[in-house]
């Protein structure tokens, strides 16, 4: 073969394996894409994935964390499980601190009567031995040496006797009393009555008090003042003895009030401050209400009322400087003026004498307390106040079925 044959065998081959080697490389090429592609896309996405789905939840935590509303919820319910808790420690110092002043009271009662020799209840001896014993209420009675036949028809009526009224005290804690001072004569005939009367039926409450018509208001601070000092109560009754009471609809009423520790209740009124001597519930210091045709504030008449422990306490405690007015539902408003009060206006404790009265039980609303407004009291009460009691009368069986 020639030489020039050669050559162009030679290069033909070189061109050959030159494409050979081309498309050589084009083939791994490809074949390395593929397998790129299959080794790294798929994994790649999948912790993309992974990951995302983890910061998503990482993110939501962090942002439900950082939601005002809920710290603001959480700050809620966290401050209203304190509140109660709150509230009942400051219900409870209100009344380790009423207690100590109680003690005060009775204390302050029992050395002013040795230090100033007057006479002391008999009652205050059992200071100590009764002052742990709860009692609903203490009801006082207040009557006068000429109203014996106003005590008999309340005896016959709506107050209990002899063992009964001990089991009262001792069943349902109720007390109640006749509330009377002393005659000016010390050891005179009026006193010797009254401990006649006492040593028969055992329902008296003596006071350190002189008694007169015009110191109605002193005897009202000390009646609550000795009371608070002998008997731990929640409510202190004060009442006319012309008046008939439903003992266990007043004892419902007051339990239904308990939770309250300032409470003033009555039928509150408003009436005229009387400036013309002579007249009826004249005020002497009606210049101290202003011009003359005012009214006196609210406060409860003075038939039937009834205040709390805090109040009784109060009184006891401050009634060395309580001024007295002419008249002493008044003088007992005006006690409780500028103090955290609560006044409360309950029409059941004025009812009228039958029928007013009679209708509002058939209704099945039983008044507290019954009498004439036109006789601040029942009219002839020694005479009427059973047939009051018969039509009005909340039966007896119902104060000791009640449970308070």
């Amino acid at each position: 073969m020639s030489w020039k044959n050669r050559g162009v065998e030679s290069n033909s081959r070189n061109v050959m394996s030159t494409k050979l080697s081309f498309l050589l490389c084009i083939a791994c090429f490809c074949a390395g894409m593929l397998f790129t592609d299959r080794m790294w896309a798929v994994p790649e996405t999948k912790g993309i994935s992974r990951s995302t789905r983890s910061e998503d939840e990482k993110l939501k935590l962090a942002v439900g964390g950082c939601d005002p509303r809920m710290d603001k919820a959480k700050e809620s319910k966290e401050f209203s499980g304190e509140v109660p808790k709150t509230h009942h420690t400051i219900q409870s110092l209100d009344k380790a601190i009423s207690d100590l002043e109680m003690e005060l009271a009775a204390a302050r009662v029992v050395q002013d009567s040795i230090l100033t020799g007057s006479p002391v209840s008999d009652d205050m001896g059992v200071v100590k031995s009764t002052k742990r014993r709860k009692y609903l209420m203490v009801i006082g009675i207040n009557t006068a040496f000429s109203s014996r036949k106003r005590r008999d028809s309340v005896r016959a009526t709506w107050m209990q006797q002899g063992d009964k009224l001990k089991k009262l005290e001792d069943e349902k804690g109720i007390i109640m009393r006749f509330v009377i001072g002393h005659s000016a004569t010390p050891g005179g005939i009026l006193d010797r009555a009254i401990e006649a009367e006492e040593k028969k039926h055992g329902d008296f409450l003596r006071l350190d008090h002189v008694e007169g018509y015009l110191e109605l208001s002193t005897k009202t601070k000390t009646y609550f003042a000795t009371a608070v000092a002998l008997w731990d109560a929640d409510f202190y009754v004060k009442v006319d003895d012309d008046v008939h009471v439903n003992i266990a609809t007043l004892g419902a009423t007051l339990a239904g009030l308990r939770s309250k520790s300032r409470v003033y209740i009555g039928c509150m009124k408003s009436g005229p401050v009387l400036a013309q001597k002579g007249v009826r519930y004249h005020e002497p210091e009606y210049w101290k209400f202003g011009e003359e045709g005012n009214k006196y504030f609210r406060h409860a008449t003075g038939q039937l009322y009834a205040i709390s422990k805090d109040l009784a306490t109060y009184i006891s405690i401050n009634r060395h400087v309580l001024h007295k007015y002419a008249n002493e539902d008044v003088s007992l408003g005006s006690w409780f003026i500028g103090l955290d009060v609560e006044h409360i206006d309950d029409r059941r404790l004025c009812c009228g004498t039958p029928p007013d009265c009679e209708w509002k039980a058939q209704a099945g609303n039983i008044c507290v307390a019954s009498f004439d407004w036109s006789c601040s009291g029942i009219c002839r009460s020694s005479d009427r106040i059973k047939e009051v009691h018969r039509r009005c009368g909340e039966g007896e069986n119902a104060l000791w079925s009640a449970v308070f």
